[in-house]
């Protein structure tokens, strides 16, 4: 009984959790992609609904004026890697070629340029999965593919990345601190990350959720004095922060509903 209930209010979590990051859910879809009947999802609406966390529509719901409760950390580390990545796109200007590296944060930009001829650039072997618009595309650097991650490493990506430059580079990490700057687990990425920060004819952004920072990994892809901007969420804690903006690093907050905080300017999502 314990395990049933556990699995409808999983189902549901993920239900607010999709309603939250596009704004409307479609049984339908919801259905396909949870893997249950389209009357298990309307019964779930009609719940969420009778809670006040949603208003139903023929075939959907929509959001009520409030945002929806986000139930687990997992969940919120999610959705904040997905408004990072959102955000990341909307600095991506109509012509740019843009690097990528192997974060799945920031491969996710790919899927929210939509009206903007973009070319990328990048060792991300997923890239080749990832949902994207007609105008955006993609350049793999080639290289040996490395497991899990499906990443481009090797003498054959870093030649290639070499030989060509980029407008932005925006590149995830493992660990980012004002003490040690970017970091990752992998020595094999090291070089690419370094490539890609290097050749760019315009700016370079981290992407790194709140879990990462003050994360201190064990090789070091950029230095703090090297970092020029980084793209965080609103629980990024205040110390570090502020200590990579006293070495002149721009820092940009997302939160949840996709605006950024105050001393992070003035833009919003689209």
């Amino acid at each position: 009984m314990k395990r049933s209930r556990a699995l409808v209010d999983n189902r549901r979590n993920k239900v607010l959790l999709a309603l939250q990051s596009n704004g409307f859910v479609k049984v339908q879809e919801l259905a396909e992609e949870l893997q249950v009947s389209p009357l298990t999802i309307r019964r779930d609406l009609q719940y969420l609904e009778d809670q006040k966390k949603l208003e139903r529509f023929y075939g959907g719901a929509t959001v009520k004026d409030r945002v929806p409760e986000i139930y687990t950390e997992q969940d919120e580390v999610k959705l904040y890697r997905q408004r990072i990545a959102e955000y990341a796109a909307s600095l991506v200007e109509d012509g740019d070629t843009i690097f990528i590296n192997t974060s799945s944060t920031a491969l996710q930009m790919i899927k929210y340029i939509k009206d903007k001829r973009v070319t990328v650039i990048t060792n991300n072997g997923k890239a080749i999965f990832m949902e994207h618009s007609s105008n955006v595309s993609i350049i793999l650097s080639g290289g040996e593919l490395r497991e899990i991650k499906e990443a481009m490493v090797g003498e054959f990506a870093t030649n290639n990345i070499s030989k060509v430059t980029a407008k932005k580079s925006f590149i995830g990490c493992s660990g980012l601190s004002p003490e040690s700057g970017m970091t990752t687990e992998i020595l094999s990425e090291v070089n690419i990350n370094q490539l890609m920060l290097q050749r760019v004819t315009g700016t370079s952004y981290i992407l790194a959720d709140h879990t990462k920072l003050g994360r201190n990994s064990s090789f070091v892809s950029c230095p703090t004095e090297s970092l020029l901007n980084v793209i965080t969420d609103e629980k990024a804690p205040a110390e570090i922060t502020d200590g990579f903006r006293e070495h002149e690093v721009n820092v940009f907050c997302v939160t949840k509903d996709g605006h950024l905080l105050r001393d992070s300017g003035s833009a919003e999502l689209s």
